[in-house]
């Protein structure tokens, strides 16, 4: 009978992960205190040719990140290494806002995994945008993931994420 119990107990729990892309570290930083405090397990979505500080020059409408976020079809390559994603019921899905949206490589990673029905969480860290354009364009592209409201991390202190993900 215990067996049984502890089976059905382990069946009922809500699994959680915080999947995150991070170009110079500041999103890394924030995913590791979310996954913290959510008690998830943490994943990082790779590019396939990491971006250099080059490909990073917002000034330069020729770099890489600047091409890409040009282009809505773009979707730069990724490692693919994050095959336990079907396990999790709850996704954070953390990057750098870009042009005011997420990354090409985002799409890349939410059309390559299946997130339908899953809740996805969306956080992100920028320079000077707000989440709501990247939130607004990821819930139109993709409308069978049940979205819930994201974050803005910058700044955010342990208490203030403790708060959000409460909600």
């Amino acid at each position: 009978m215990k067996r049984i119990v502890l089976f059905m107990v382990m069946v009922s729990m809500v699994c959680i992960a915080s999947y995150y892309f991070s170009a110079t570290g500041n999103t890394e930083k924030a995913a590791q205190q979310v996954a913290s405090i959510v008690s998830g397990d943490l994943h990082k979505i790779q590019p396939e040719k990491s971006y250099t500080s080059a490909d990073l020059n917002w000034r330069d409408k020729s770099s890489r990140s600047s091409v890409e976020m040009d282009d809505p079809t773009s979707r730069p390559a990724i490692i693919d290494d994050l095959k336990n994603l079907a396990e999790y019921d709850t996704v954070y899905l953390g990057f750098p806002i870009w042009w005011n949206q997420a990354p090409r490589l985002i799409n890349t990673f939410l059309e390559k995994y299946d997130l339908s029905g899953k809740t996805v969480i969306p956080f992100a860290t920028s320079g000077s945008s707000s989440i709501s354009n990247a939130e607004s364009e990821l819930r139109k592209a993709y409308p069978d993931v049940n979205w819930q409201k994201g974050k803005l991390m910058n700044g955010a202190t342990e208490e203030d994420i403790k708060n959000w993900t409460k909600k």
